[in-house]
């Protein structure tokens, strides 16, 4: 299991700090964000070493009207049908950016499931499970976490379903 990280900023972003209070084990990865790089997610598996299967995107959508939250692998794509059907509702839509942006209180880019202005429902890829570990965005472009991914859906009341495609 991986062990808090020492090189936290003071106070860290809400997503270290909602790790933090909750008492949580977790790895902080920094690297140098490249504005020119084509995929935020692609570019952190790369920049930190980790196969993109064990990284996973935050994506915001609109079910039925209510944003929701999706976390699925950077080495795929969000199924938004399979996370409508997960998520209770009928029909998925990919979020309004700016509404993504301000509901959850993080930049495009940069969003977390944790530590979010407004929790939203979430749901996180099955495939989740098969790692020790995965990693998603602490809340700023160039900076992760690494956590189990049973933490992740607990902090965040996640449901787990196949909502990725390959």
């Amino acid at each position: 299991m991986a062990k808090k990280s020492k090189k936290q900023q003071p106070g860290g972003t809400p997503a270290t700090v909602a790790l933090t209070t909750a008492g949580v084990s977790f790895t902080v990865h920094a690297y140098d964000h490249d504005p020119a790089h084509p995929s935020y997610g692609e570019e952190a598996a790369e920049a930190m070493g980790v196969s993109p299967e064990r990284v996973f995107k935050t994506l915001v959508a609109d079910v039925d009207g209510a944003l929701t939250v999706a976390v699925v692998p950077v080495a795929g794509s969000l199924d938004l049908k399979a996370l409508a059907t997960a998520a209770g509702g009928k029909r998925a839509a990919m979020a309004d950016p700016t509404l993504a942006e301000r509901t959850t209180g993080y930049v495009r880019g940069g969003i977390s499931p944790l530590g979010q202005r407004k929790k939203l429902p979430t749901v996180l890829d099955a495939s989740a499970s098969a790692h020790e570990t995965i990693c998603v965005s602490a809340g700023r472009r160039g900076l992760e976490v690494e956590l189990a991914p049973k933490d992740l859906a607990d902090l965040t009341s996640a449901v787990l379903a196949p909502i990725a495609r390959a």
